[in-house]
């Protein structure tokens, strides 16, 4: 297999890239804004639109490069229940969607202890357990008719192969549902009585099946193609570098959310008030892992894209202290309980002094995050922040060691999920950053963390 499509649903926008095996990189992309339905029972991810852009899209780029192989990575926090014809019992439920939380004091004495299952409690839908148990709860009748949980990667691999699956990766993402060290389903799924309900758990990499002849009608792709598992996004960063690079080290994925994930960490306890949490990894592995919201804050932060920022303005705002504190959005990530606030005059600045402070936050949100975890090493930043050079300068000032530089593109997660069909042909393409760090730099990072602390006790 040389060329793997990869279907790529974040919870900002879709995408499908193709994958070149044999150059380790994207030859094509094609995507399109995820939105969300607002009618019908709760807020919902429209999944038949997203269908139609999938297999117009592979059909689109198999006629460029004929496809060898599909390969699937999502974002977590989503379960999908199917009835026994193996349709929606009840639709995609928005993680960001507030219902969950008019029942959060009676699931908070049901969920499993954070020991356990390394999940933080979270709000609204983003631990999966409180999304089923209030579809449980809200929905009866509705949920009755659920045959089988599936794993959100694996949906779409399902409805390529045809075979129903559930996977490590995403289990193993905040969902209250796993317990990594062990390996096995949480005390809670089995006390729901949720256990025959999930359909069979595979690795990430195993080969589902083919691609099933409607879907290959679908798509004008053959039917048969290879269709593999799947993986859940910030984990698709991680695995190039899990199977390539000695350990320790850390990935920092960016997107909507930035996880951050340390390999060969030092040992810690993690403190779950503060958004940390144990992931699992492509091959089983628990990981240490952080994350906050850094792609949200960024979108609404910053409007104008296009910024050119000289290092002499970082420079300037680094000298003046001029600083963004926790938290954006607030509820989530290592300062829960802040709330934002700018140090300087936010109305006075100019666009390229907007973005070099809010580029200093999320640098500084990174490093705090690198530091809860424990993470040692290099530090490999992947997806949309590895272009912004204010952002990994402050990055590198604040941890005092290598920031690397990996995947820039469309789809940060593209060359990773590409790897399930093949690992044995992962490459890093992950460069040192090698930008000036001025001694100032590392004084405002000393600044910014003692300010963030005054923040999160206030």
């Amino acid at each position: 297999m040389k060329t793997i499509a990869v279907i790529d649903i974040g919870k900002t926008n879709a995408k499908v890239a193709l994958v070149d095996l044999d150059r380790f990189e994207e030859t094509a992309v094609r995507k399109t804004a995820n939105g969300v339905t607002v009618d019908g029972l709760y807020p919902h991810f429209d999944v038949e639109r997203l269908w139609r852009f999938i297999v117009d899209s592979l059909a689109v780029l198999n006629a460029e490069t004929p496809i060898d192989a599909i390969s699937v990575t999502t974002h977590g926090a989503t379960a999908v229940l199917l009835d026994k014809n193996g349709d929606l019992a009840l639709p995609l439920l928005d993680y960001e969607f507030t219902g969950p939380d008019t029942l959060a004091a009676d699931y908070d004495k049901l969920r499993p202890p954070f020991a356990e299952t390394g999940t933080t409690r979270l709000p609204m839908g983003l631990n999966i357990g409180a999304q089923i148990y209030w579809q449980e709860q809200t929905f009866p009748e509705l949920f009755a008719n659920v045959a089988t949980i599936l794993t959100y990667a694996q949906y779409w691999s399902y409805r390529l192969s045809g075979v129903l699956s559930t996977e490590l990766t995403s289990l193993g993402c905040h969902t209250d549902l796993w317990k990594p060290y062990a390996g096995d389903f949480s005390t809670m799924v089995d006390a729901r009585g949720w256990r025959p309900l999930f359909a069979p758990v595979r690795r990430a990499s195993d080969l589902l099946g083919g691609l099933t002849p409607r879907a290959a009608k679908d798509s004008g792709l053959p039917a048969g193609l290879p269709v593999f598992c799947g993986i859940h996004d910030s984990n698709a960063s991680l695995l190039p570098h899990v199977l390539t690079r000695p350990a320790p080290f850390a990935v920092v994925s960016t997107g909507t959310w930035v996880v951050i994930m340390a390999m060969g960490a030092r040992k810690m306890a993690l403190d779950e008030a503060r958004d940390t949490l144990i992931n699992v990894n492509a091959l089983g592995d628990p990981v240490p892992s952080a994350r906050f919201m850094g792609g949200r804050a960024f979108a609404t932060l910053i409007h104008d894209r296009a910024i050119t920022v000289s290092e002499d303005i970082e420079a300037e705002m680094a000298a003046r202290q001029c600083m963004l504190l926790p938290a954006v959005p607030e509820g989530s990530g290592p300062f829960p309980q802040a709330k934002a606030r700018w140090t300087c005059e936010e109305d006075a600045l100019t666009g390229a002094e907007r973005f070099a402070v809010v580029s200093f936050y999320l640098a500084m949100m990174s490093a705090t995050c690198l530091d809860l975890i424990g993470a040692e090493g290099e530090i490999v930043v992947e997806g949309p922040f590895a272009a912004n050079p204010t952002y990994l300068r402050m990055l590198s000032a604040a941890t005092g060691r290598p920031v690397l530089t990996g995947s820039q593109s469309a789809t940060g997660t593209s060359l990773g999920a590409a790897c399930l069909a093949d690992g044995s042909r992962a490459r890093l393409h992950a460069e040192q950053f090698r930008g000036s760090v001025p001694e100032r730099y590392k004084a405002y990072a000393e600044k910014w963390r003692a300010e963030a602390g005054r923040s999160e006790i206030a």
